[in-house]
């Protein structure tokens, strides 16, 4: 064993031949175009892979993506068309829809679809050594026609969130991510002081971070001072499906905003999406209430129209309330 090196990848040990990273990647019967390398704490860029040289000791992270439209109206060609644009990037999908809890990603590319999103979120995590050939998520979601959003799910300190965007960013080169940073595992909510000191290195990096956060309008302002490209305030707690449970915060921070502003996480089902919209929120991320959905295919594209049709209503500008009725029919001529 004199001639092979101690190494620990992605956590194990593992014995391996003197040569360069990419070797060791080919080995394991994976891509160097596909994933990216972390040796000893600090990234290594992917056009280097094959001009670094392992050696003993070397303790390496190899990671990859993981799982974590146009509108059905008709005769509206004489609209202005309705677009968001977030960090020089216009997209027409307000809908922004997960990657996770699918049964399998041949049903997740098919829910994408169903539900026009043009951005999906991705996790990053390691990449399964033992298995190389599993399916991997860029088999069925082309990154190429949908934007990928890597983002920091798990993550609950800073230092943990920025080093998974650097490598997010090894991996894809994308700049624009999805930031959280979570302060407690039972309610997974925000610690926003961790997350305002991400936004913060992270925009000093160059990267155009779109950031989870509380339904608190001052905390929203302090996230887009740091230099946050979008706020995206909590409905209710991740996975609960309880809808937006404070409208009043989420119109005020709406109000406030000179980024986009997307409702992210709690919506469980279509009025929860439209609701959002007609709040003025530039758009809505959602992932259980479409995974865990009965069918699946059919709420993604509930979504898709409840999204479009809560922006229609915003735009339309809702009707004033009134403390008494008000009839329809005119009482004049009445017989």
């Amino acid at each position: 064993m004199s001639d092979t090196l101690s190494l620990t990848v992605n956590g194990e040990p593992r014995r391996a031949v003197p040569g360069s990273i990419a070797d060791l990647v080919r080995s394991l019967e994976l891509n160097p175009a596909k994933v990216a390398v972390e040796r000893n704490g600090e990234i290594v860029p992917r056009s280097t892979l094959a001009n670094v040289a392992l050696a003993d000791g070397d303790v390496l992270e190899i990671v990859h993506f993981v799982g974590g439209g146009q509108s059905d109206v008709t005769n509206t060609d004489t609209w202005p068309k309705d677009t968001w644009t977030v960090a020089g990037r216009t997209f027409t999908s307000r809908l922004i829809v997960g990657t996770g809890k699918y049964k399998d990603f041949e049903q997740n590319a098919a829910a994408v679809a169903a539900s026009g999103a043009e951005i999906v979120t991705v996790a990053v995590r390691r990449v399964n050594v033992s298995d190389p050939k599993a399916p991997m998520l860029t088999d069925f979601i082309d990154p190429k026609k949908i934007t990928y959003l890597p983002n920091t799910a798990g993550c609950f300190t800073a230092e943990d969130a920025i080093r998974t965007l650097r490598l997010a960013r090894e991996a894809g080169g994308w700049d624009l991510v999805k930031l959280e940073v979570l302060g407690e595992a039972r309610t997974l909510y925000p610690n926003m002081i961790e997350t305002i000191r991400a936004t913060e290195v992270l925009a000093k990096e160059g990267f155009a971070p779109m950031v989870y956060c509380t339904d608190d309008p001052i905390a929203a302002k302090q996230l887009e001072d740091a230099g946050a490209v979008a706020v995206m305030p909590l409905g209710a707690p991740i996975g609960s499906g309880l809808g937006i449970q404070n409208r009043v915060t989420i119109r005020l921070i709406v109000e406030g905003a000179k980024v986009p502003v997307l409702v992210d996480a709690g919506v469980g089902t279509a009025s929860d999406a439209a609701v959002a919209m007609e709040l003025g929120c530039d758009g809505v991320l959602m992932n259980t209430a479409i995974a865990e959905a009965k069918d699946p295919l059919r709420m993604a594209r509930a979504m898709k129209l409840a999204v479009e049709a809560g922006r229609d209503a915003y735009l339309s500008g809702r009707m004033g309330t009134r403390k008494y009725a008000d009839p329809s029919s005119p009482l004049a001529g009445l017989i």
